[in-house]
């Protein structure tokens, strides 16, 4: 009886220690989605594109294609990548930061620069110019080449902001972040890109006058649904890549800009006397996504004239 007991008292510990561990996963986890936003709602306002132009019916089929794979990027290449790096070489978890937060404010910089400037747009390539299989192919590769990129800043993003030194906490808190994130990204570009069908689908058969009305809306309201999410992408892109720049620049030993920010925001939160810790986050956020937009600025004319040529050159696409 008292080897009974003491086994179940060994079971009831590891039980303990398990939901321990459990709890400081998913605190974890949730800790580094958030910081991870910024590329998260960016991802989202992306992918629609690579469905334009292609018959109806292939929408959720290509949707689940580019899921697929960011999966397997997310999960089989880069989780091993990232756990290896931090545990072997964490000197670089900084510098590769960097880069990735130089690439979003070279994103959210040049989606303002267009706005400022507008370009001629071609519009996207559609299916009756070539064949259709082909164009699917052709999105779909295009599409995983940039989920890649984002996967690879998801993750190094949030695995800097697990701050639990086991391994198998910052591998389950990365896979928990890996499947809801993508999750989370890919079911709601299946919503937008079949919401208009859903709503003319409504317009057309819905039995009441409401639900035709209301079909109406979304058809009508979709276009706008798409601008407010690219807007709020290139925002978050420009706040977060900013802040990893400035936080960068910090670890590395240059403690100006980080510091004035942070004496600015004390400053500004200071000065009112309510929703102190929200006017704290908003101006040290503003103050970040500024900075991130003069970064990104800089970058444009180093990426488009000097980058882009060479990796052209590099690796010249097959025809």
């Amino acid at each position: 009886m008292s080897g009974l007991l003491a086994l179940l008292d060994d079971v009831a510990a590891i039980v303990k220690l398990s939901a321990a561990q459990l709890d400081d996963i998913a605190a974890q986890a949730s800790k580094a989605g958030v910081k991870a936003a910024g590329v998260v709602i960016d991802d989202a306002a992306v992918t629609p594109k690579y469905v334009t132009g292609l018959p109806a019916a292939r929408e959720l089929p290509i949707v689940w294609k580019i899921a697929r794979a960011s999966f397997f990027n997310k999960l089989v290449i880069l989780l091993p990548i990232a756990l290896l790096l931090n545990a072997f070489l964490p000197w670089m978890m900084t510098p590769l930061l960097m880069i990735g937060g130089s690439y979003l404010c070279f994103e959210g910089a040049e989606k303002v620069w267009h706005l400022l400037v507008p370009h001629k747009e071609h519009g996207p390539q559609q299916a009756e110019t070539l064949d259709a299989a082909h164009l699917e192919e052709q999105r779909v590769k295009g599409a995983i080449k940039t989920d890649f990129i984002l996967s690879a800043e998801i993750m190094t993003i949030s695995l800097a902001q697990i701050d639990i030194d086991s391994v198998w906490i910052q591998g389950a808190a990365l896979a928990a972040v890996a499947i809801g994130i993508t999750a989370l990204v890919y079911g709601a570009v299946a919503l937008l890109v079949k919401a208009d069908d859903l709503g003319l689908l409504l317009s057309v058969k819905g039995k009441l006058a409401a639900s035709r009305k209301l079909g109406r809306g979304i058809v009508k309201s979709m276009p706008s649904v798409m601008v407010v999410i690219a807007t709020v992408g290139t925002v978050a892109m420009l706040w977060v890549g900013g802040s990893i720049i400035v936080h960068g620049l910090h670890d590395l030993g240059w403690h100006l800009p980080y510091e004035q920010i942070k004496d600015v925001a004390s400053a500004a939160s200071s000065a009112v006397g309510t929703a102190q810790g929200f006017v704290n986050w908003a101006v040290t956020a503003g103050l970040d996504g500024i900075i991130g937009l003069m970064f990104g600025f800089l970058l444009i004319p180093i990426v488009t004239r000097g980058l882009v040529p060479i990796t052209g050159w590099l690796f010249p696409e097959k025809s």
